[in-house]
């Protein structure tokens, strides 16, 4: 599949070091292997993943050549890769014959909304770079990338740190509380592998909800600052968790419907892509 250029978003200018930065699609193999190879030291050397492959020091799977690959290139670095997100629209997966997340989830619910859908995975950032201003690259670039493909559903593999069920419930039952997606758009975890979200959702002694005793600002506050992002404009999580054990992760299906993007931030994000 030829590879599409998307127009350099640089750094805003109030940012140190505006010129250096740029996020656009990968243009050419070179860069695609630097992203890959971002991704095993993120997934593999920092989080434990434990990845299987014929790529040394690379995270590589079969979606990679059919997926686009949008970079954070740091040009004060030899163009290095410095963070990356791996698309795939609806329109490429029908050719290749899935999506990714549907070896996770059911998300027949999702295939039934109209128009184009792109799937969102593998998203990373160089613990050198994780700031705001690299996050805001990352959403300028999916922003110009819906824009430019006529997007109207997002959607994707959300990961939770650590494979400890017990550890994570108060994060995944608030998520089951307040993020819960519509029946229409609910894909769900596939029989085998469903984890239930509201594991502490029953009624405490007290009256009041264990999550509700235990804080839902503290539960939020331990989800990665990418999903925080797209549930702040409008995202829903599916039914259901997965433990991936290959990359030491607890995984959440997010969908976010582009017609009901929600608040000053996700208007701002998207008209000044625009």
């Amino acid at each position: 599949m030829a590879l599409r250029t998307l127009n350099a978003v640089p750094t805003p200018a109030a940012s140190p070091g505006a010129a250096r930065f740029e996020v656009r699609l990968a243009a050419c193999a070179r860069e695609i292997d630097a992203a890959q190879a971002l991704r095993y030291r993120v997934f593999h050397e920092e989080l434990g993943a434990t990845l299987a492959g014929d790529a040394p020091g690379r995270d590589v799977d079969a979606f990679d050549p059919v997926c686009d690959h949008l970079v954070i290139l740091d040009h004060g670095a030899g163009r290095a890769v410095v963070g990356t997100y791996r698309l795939l629209r609806r329109s490429v997966a029908e050719r290749h014959g899935s999506f990714y997340s549907a070896g996770e989830f059911d998300i027949a619910p999702l295939l039934d909304h109209p128009g184009e859908l792109l799937e969102l995975g593998r998203s990373c950032v160089d613990p050198a770079y994780r700031n705001g201003a690299t996050m805001q690259l990352l959403w300028q670039g999916i922003a110009a990338y819906i824009l430019r493909h006529g997007v109207s559903l997002m959607f994707g593999c959300a990961s939770l740190p650590g494979t400890d069920i017990d550890a994570l419930a108060p994060t995944l039952a608030y998520l089951h509380r307040h993020h819960l997606a519509p029946p229409a758009l609910r894909a769900r975890a596939l029989p085998g592998r469903h984890v239930a979200l509201d594991r502490l959702s029953a009624p405490a002694a007290s009256g009041d909800s264990v999550v509700t005793q235990l804080g839902a600002r503290a539960s939020a506050a331990g989800l990665p600052s990418l999903l925080k992002g797209y549930l702040r404009v409008g995202g829903y999580i599916g039914d259901g968790a997965v433990i991936d054990h290959a990359f030491n992760t607890t995984d959440v299906c997010l969908i976010v419907p582009m017609d009901e993007l929600s608040g000053k931030y996700a208007k701002h994000f998207l008209n000044r892509t625009a």
